[in-house]
């Protein structure tokens, strides 16, 4: 992604879906300026807790579902 890394990317969707642990409460300015730079190459961010993703992966995997059903990429 350019000069950054993102945790899942599906190209052919243009998302990017970011799980994000506690460090990312602190560098919430780093965070803002790479997900406005992976937007302006089209790409959509899904940011989601670790909590989120240990505690809820139904509902995680429902928000990216609903996400490429709105992109039409299933």
């Amino acid at each position: 992604m350019g000069s950054y890394f993102a945790d899942f990317v599906c190209h052919s969707a243009k998302l990017v879906i970011e799980v994000d642990g506690g460090q990312h409460g602190e560098n919430r300015t780093y965070d803002a300026v790479r997900t406005t730079r992976m937007e302006e190459g089209g790409y959509q961010v899904l940011r989601f807790w670790n909590n989120d993703v240990l505690r809820n992966m139904d509902g995680v995997l429902e928000v990216v579902r609903a996400k490429l059903l709105e992109s039409g990429k299933t």
